[in-house]
């Protein structure tokens, strides 16, 4: 049995839920998310939680009753306080800077590349131009841009320059070493 899927999900103060079958509808202080399950599990809201149940134990059925959990609780959670990805750019001359709701971002090419925020998605650049905040109510999308934003120039393996994720761990290579003896 799946113990993501049998833990009942919790509504904060100040979320909405509303099912419509097998459509579900959060609104919360962040936004408004809605999404529709599949049939395969059955959602029921009582006073303050959210519980999904399985409708048999075939083996499609299992692996959808801890999915759908995790996608519900992600929307809760998301309305409620959002999510957001950190990112940092290490290089010389590498730096961001926001230009109204764009980020600009400078990382070695002949041209500044300027990321546009889809819906829901905020950006913040700190003073020093070295770190970028996605944030969002939808998980899936903020990781996306994050995602995005760090193809754009990933690390590289010898000195470490280029975007990634601020608690990513770079495998570091040595360098050439000079010829012994000879």
């Amino acid at each position: 049995m799946s113990r993501i899927g049998k833990m009942p999900i919790t509504v904060p103060v100040g979320v909405q839920v509303e099912l419509n079958g097998s459509a579900v509808t959060v609104k919360g202080p962040k936004g408004s998310m809605q999404y529709t399950f599949s049939n395969l599990v059955e959602i029921k809201k009582e006073n303050d939680t959210v519980i999904i149940n399985r409708t048999s134990e075939e083996k499609n059925v299992r692996a959808m009753h801890g999915t759908t959990r995790a996608l519900l609780q992600n929307m809760i959670t998301g309305v409620n306080t959002g999510f957001q990805k950190i990112l940092q750019i290490e290089g010389v001359g590498y730096r961001a800077e926001k230009t109204g709701s764009n980020v600009t971002i400078y990382v070695g090419f002949s041209h500044p590349v300027v990321v546009v925020p889809p819906e829901g998605i905020s950006f913040e650049v700190d003073e020093k131009a070295k770190t970028i905040t996605v944030s969002g109510y939808d998980k899936q999308t903020v990781g996306q841009v994050a995602s995005e934003i760090r193809k754009l120039r990933p690390p590289e393996p010898y000195k470490g320059k280029g975007i990634h994720y601020n608690d990513e761990h770079l495998r570091r290579k040595p360098g050439k070493s000079a010829k012994v003896g000879a």
